[in-house]
């Protein structure tokens, strides 16, 4: 019996890598003793993250399809369907991890029933949550619209609110379903000769539920299978505010309204999804916007009537006569002043998380020397008071830090002022590797607590309660899944976040996020994925593309590509392309731009020191070395 696997990824390396090491290391005989064979294969949609190189030096076993653009789910998928083998398929995401006997159970359970056309199985989240999408009813009109309208959550069981997610159907009870998932979709070789692969049309959301769909049309059935679970990470590449979300999970489903609807019916509940679908993407998009205009409103709050008592008591004790100042000092320079000393705040990463004081501080200093410096400037008439400006900014910065004081619960709750508690689980040698690599990660901002994998989940929450223990990692060389996944469930009341150290990685993965030695390293660097550095890039090529603008009468006629010239500066404006790409084809010029003729491995190197000690001012140096070319 043969089981091809098929994993389409894009840019996420180690999660890919944890779920390959799942896979390749699962359980692979068959409740009547036959061998279980595993064909698997990865399909890279054009990732830059070296997804494709760590497959073909970790797992030269696996079979590897790369893509050089993003061509969608369900035609990657495809691809490594029509070349696969295997007498039975499975449809997995790269951000999950797999027990030992997933397999082999659903390849039994599909054996025993012969009317199981697919199959999924129970999935999990990063901190052990069970996952609702694991089984899915038909999205008919009723079920979509419990759904969308919230109602489902008041009726979380009910046959028909609930129907959307078969509530009626407890999770942990094999029952026939409509609707697998893609992240895990089993499916019988003749089911696919029948109906064929996924569906193109949908470049992204829908396919699996067209696909699943299609199985119970063709007269199979498909199976929720909870006695075997596996962990989705559900990563952050997803974000269902913005428009581009709405844009493709409405055209998905608008596909899968006209195929499956018809008449007038097809047509109102088109109008009815769209409409619905539309004002949840905008009340999200609003309610993202208003929590991160919140902190900057209640800074600029505070800091105001701060600044206006000050100069209300300085006006009394120095003029004696409170109403010394013009009005339009307190109703437009002091605003001035404190959105001056809030956007260079901003500019130092003030407004990153986590919160860093030093930054906040660091920030709000050199606008103050700013606005001294503009101050010494001005007319004598015009200057108010150095001593407000000094005493005001001050008060600023002081408030700003108790605000965030307040918010994390206290001082120990911000960067640099406390330390993070991390409980690692394992045997000796296991917590000693992991604690060297975190070690090695944070060393200035975690304090690690080890103990052996024996402990039960009384233990654990003992400990978690008695160390004030903010994170938990587990070792998986010496935890089964299972376990881990049963650790997880019962310590969801405590509020910590989990983690998991593969055997022999150097990675470590986290609900949402991938922890690596490398990628850790360089947090301590100005590299390009963090928040400040991607603001400065941003700020960049803002400023850049509006000079051009503004330069163009005269810059035009050097030009050497002069129709592409406008064009450029608008979709850098836009924020679609950059000056300085380093993510495919994301870039006007690429770091290999700053040298003439570059060999293959010379424009790697350039590319991943770029990466690594991103400055502005490298940008500059490669437009001004290519403005021509502009």
């Amino acid at each position: 019996m043969k089981l091809s696997i098929i994993i389409v990824n894009y840019n996420v390396k180690y999660f890919l890598k944890q779920c390959l090491a799942s896979v390749l290391g699962s359980e692979q005989t068959l409740a009547d003793g036959e061998k279980l064979e595993l064909d698997v294969w990865v399909v890279d949609n054009d990732s830059v993250d070296g997804s494709v190189e760590m497959v073909k030096k970790d797992f030269p076993q696996v079979h590897v399809i790369e893509n050089h653009e993003n061509v969608g789910f369900a035609k990657a998928n495809n691809q490594a369907i029509a070349r696969s083998t295997g007498d039975g398929l499975l449809l997995l995401n790269p951000d999950t991890i797999v027990e030992p006997d997933t397999f082999v159970k659903c390849v039994d359970f599909m054996r025993e029933h012969a009317d199981c056309g697919g199959l999924t199985v129970k999935m999990v989240d990063g901190d052990g949550n069970y996952l609702r999408e694991s089984k899915r009813g038909f999205p008919s009109p009723e079920a979509s619209f419990y759904k969308i309208s919230g109602l489902i959550k008041l009726f979380p069981h009910s046959r028909r609110i609930a129907a959307y997610y078969m509530g009626h159907l407890s999770e942990d009870e094999v029952g026939e379903i409509d609707i697998m998932p893609g992240a895990f979709l089993m499916f019988r070789r003749e089911v696919y000769d029948q109906i064929g692969g996924l569906d193109e049309s949908y470049f992204m959301y829908g396919e699996d539920i067209d696909f699943s769909w299609r199985i119970r049309l063709a007269g199979w059935k498909n199976y929720y299978y909870p006695k075997t679970h596996i962990i989705h990470y559900k990563g952050e590449s997803t974000k269902k505010g913005s428009m581009n979300y709405v844009y493709t999970f409405y055209n998905a489903m608008s596909i899968f309204v006209k195929r499956y609807f018809s008449g007038s019916n097809a047509r109102l509940f088109n109008a009815l999804l769209h409409l619905a679908i539309w004002l949840r993407a905008s009340m999200a998009w609003l309610h993202r916007i208003a929590n991160r205009l919140a902190l900057p409103l209640l800074d600029f709050g505070v800091a105001y009537g701060g600044f206006v008592l000050l100069k209300q008591l300085w006006a009394s004790l120095w003029a004696n006569n409170i109403d010394y100042y013009p009005r339009e000092y307190t109703l437009v320079v002091i605003p001035l002043y404190i959105v001056i000393l809030m956007v260079c705040s901003w500019l130092q990463g003030g407004y990153d998380k986590p919160v860093r004081p030093l930054r906040i501080a660091k920030g709000m200093g050199l606008g103050l020397l700013l606005l001294l410096a503009f101050y010494s400037l001005l007319d004598e008439g015009q200057r108010y008071s150095r001593m407000l400006l000094l005493t005001g900014s001050l008060w600023t910065l002081a408030s700003t830090l108790l605000i965030r004081v307040v918010l994390t619960k206290g001082a120990k709750g911000m960067k640099g002022t406390g330390k993070c508690k991390t409980l690692i689980v394992g045997s000796d040698q296991e917590t000693s590797r992991v604690s060297t690599l975190y070690r090695a990660l944070a060393p200035h901002s975690t304090s690690l607590i080890t103990h052996h994998s024996s402990l039960d989940t009384q233990h654990l929450q003992d400990l978690i309660r008695i160390e004030h223990v903010n994170e938990v990692i587990f070792c998986g060389a010496n935890i089964d899944l299972p376990h881990i996944i049963d650790l997880m469930a019962g310590l969801k009341t405590t509020g910590v976040e989990y983690k998991i150290a593969p055997a022999e990685g150097d990675y470590i993965i986290g609900s949402n996020s991938i922890l690596s030695s490398d990628a850790l390293y360089l947090d301590s660097l100005d590299t390009i994925s963090t928040e400040s550095c991607r603001r400065n890039k941003r700020m960049f090529d803002i400023g850049t593309a509006l000079l051009a603008l503004l330069l163009s009468p005269l810059l035009f006629w050097f030009q050497k590509r002069k129709k592409n010239y406008f064009g450029h500066c608008l979709t850098v404006l836009a924020g679609r392309r950059s000056w300085v790409g380093y993510t495919g084809r994301n870039g006007i010029f690429s770091p290999a731009d700053l040298f003439n003729t570059p060999t293959e491995s010379t424009r790697e190197r350039l590319l991943l020191r770029y990466m690594r000690h991103y400055k502005t001012s490298t940008d500059a140096a490669i437009v001004l070395r290519n403005w021509k070319n502009l």
